[in-house]
């Protein structure tokens, strides 16, 4: 197979069918058909496998033949769409979906779609790895005690400051805290911390609490950084989570076509318009997998 920048996408679903099926009876030589969970789990790992091989061949073809960001980013794209659609089905073939799965699946297929937007940016952006809290708590203890140390007090109201000041400290790390969200990128000065989401369940309150405490602890202890929620569903506009965050004033929240936008604008990547062209599920699925969806009103997670 050629890799082009006006490559077909009927070519890269027929290779991945075709590397899927291979896999697929070697799987089932070594785990026996029975057993679908293990065998579901080394079908992502080998088709994982396969996508990040043809994806690196693509990179190189693309350096070599200088090709422009954009043609490289929309074949990295179709690369990752038909290896989805090749793996939903088989996988569905092998076990398949139930609501909680599917709805799952889906929001783990999303994130890494649109992270492709920041890997390969059409805007001058930098990816960066995100701080430790360790690292900002110890920062921050340094400069209160250094404040302490300062005021016209004496020794011993100091150290009782001091006292207080690390009580409050073990009551906010009682449990871990990790700042790490989905995407981390600079831009302009400025760093982004963004988190993507392909819809709200319906109990994401202890999810919704965290995120409202990350964001916290960028927005007010750490300098220029940004928050962004990226949601893929347009019908969690009226969302009870999606609203707390939203109007947190820690979160710059987005859903539906407003999150294709913000993509856009911090990307300099279309995505919907790339969307709009590529992305047919019920085209590109088997009538099989097409059916399945249809009769089980799975539909709903594939509007994107």
């Amino acid at each position: 197979m050629k890799l082009t920048p006006t490559i077909e996408k009927s070519t890269l679903l027929t290779f991945f069918r075709n590397r899927a099926d291979e896999s697929l009876e070697e799987i089932a030589r070594e785990l026996g058909i029975t057993q679908y969970r293990e065998q579901s789990a080394a079908l992502n790992q080998s088709m994982a496998k396969t996508e990040h091989g043809l994806t690196a061949t693509l990179k190189q073809t693309a350096g070599e033949q200088q090709w422009s960001r954009q043609d490289l980013l929309s074949v990295m794209l179709l690369i990752q769409y038909t290896k989805n659609v090749v793996m939903l089905e088989r996988r569905n073939e092998i076990w398949q979906y139930d609501y909680m799965s599917f709805s799952r699946r889906i929001g783990e297929i999303w994130e890494p779609f649109c992270k492709l937007c920041f890997e390969c940016p059409l805007e001058p952006i930098t990816l960066f790895v995100p701080p430790l809290f360790a690292d900002v708590k110890k920062l921050l203890s340094q400069e209160v005690r250094v404040y302490i140390e300062s005021l016209p007090l004496q020794a011993a109201e100091k150290q009782e400051l001091l006292l207080y000041y690390d009580k409050v400290w073990l009551l906010v790390t009682s449990g871990d805290i990790k700042l790490e969200l989905d995407l981390h990128f600079e831009s302009n000065a400025i760093r982004y911390n963004v988190d993507f989401k392909s819809g709200f369940g319906s109990n994401e309150k202890g999810n919704t609490n965290r995120l409202l405490l990350v964001a916290a602890i960028y927005r007010n202890l750490l300098s220029n950084y940004r928050c962004l929620l990226f949601v893929r569903s347009a019908e969690h506009t009226n969302n009870h989570y999606f609203q707390t965050l939203k109007h947190s004033g820690l979160w710059e929240a987005y859903c539906g076509n407003e999150t294709c936008q913000a993509i856009a604008e911090y990307s300099g990547f279309d995505i919907r318009r790339w969307i709009d062209t590529n992305v047919a599920w019920f085209d590109d699925f088997s009538p099989a997998m097409t059916d399945f969806l249809r009769q089980h009103s799975l539909t709903e997670y594939l509007v994107w």
